[in-house]
């Protein structure tokens, strides 16, 4: 195959993420009925600060905490403990996505594979070992970790130190958000798959490949053998 790395995105590209259900089954912890509504409220403060973490002016730190402050100030818990929580039970209830497994399978002989990834330290260890996908991933990128989100070139660039391939054309990024995954991985000089399940693309940013599903990804890279 034309690529001998590549680095897949975690959160939508290999697995569920269904915060709203984790959201659910955390607070009925704290014996409350967690409804569309306050997820809806939780989003509007969380959204913002992903937005603000990706573009480096907050830590995960402060991301983590801060958007459970309200919540905590309603049940008397300190947000680090109820994003420690969340973080456990999304860990949980994440799944891989449909064709995910069967496609690591046949990739896993044919290149080398890694996750790159804004998500949490925490949540990334322990889902992988309950997925059982440990394995075929040669090294995980948290941005949690060494300090820096994608898009940045710098999340990008430790990625590359570590796969260490001859040429940058040997790697290619598959994640499901271009404003990180995609953007992050052209202004790094790297072929980009966008994973679009069916939506426009409505920005400026141009991935080299896009694939409705997961599955397609397979005979995508075989054809550029």
């Amino acid at each position: 195959m034309k690529y001998n790395w590549i680095l897949f995105d975690a959160d939508e590209t290999l697995f569920s993420f269904d915060s709203f259900s984790g959201l659910k089954q955390l607070f009925t912890h704290y014996n409350v009925d967690f409804t569309q509504e306050d997820f809806i409220e939780y989003q509007q403060l969380n959204k913002p600060l992903w937005v603000a973490y990706q573009d480096g002016k907050i830590d995960a730190k402060t991301l983590q905490e801060q958007r459970f402050s309200e919540w905590g100030k309603r049940l008397s818990v300190k947000p680090a403990e109820l994003n420690h929580g969340f973080l456990v039970t999304m860990a949980e209830v994440c799944r891989p996505l449909e064709g995910v497994v069967e496609l690591l399978q046949q990739l896993q002989h044919r290149a080398k594979l890694a996750i790159i990834t804004n998500g949490f330290t925490a949540m990334q260890q322990l889902r992988l070992q309950k997925t059982g996908l440990s394995d075929y991933f040669e090294f995980v990128v948290v941005s949690e970790e060494i300090g820096v989100s994608k898009p940045h070139p710098d999340f990008f660039h430790h990625a590359l130190q570590l796969a260490k391939p001859r040429h940058s054309e040997e790697v290619l990024v598959v994640g499901d958000t271009l404003e990180s995954d995609i953007l992050g991985g052209n202004n790094a000089g790297l072929d980009t798959c966008w994973l679009h399940y069916g939506r426009d693309n409505q920005t400026a940013i141009s991935p080299t490949y896009q694939i409705e599903t997961i599955a397609e990804l397979l005979p995508l890279v075989e054809k550029k053998s």
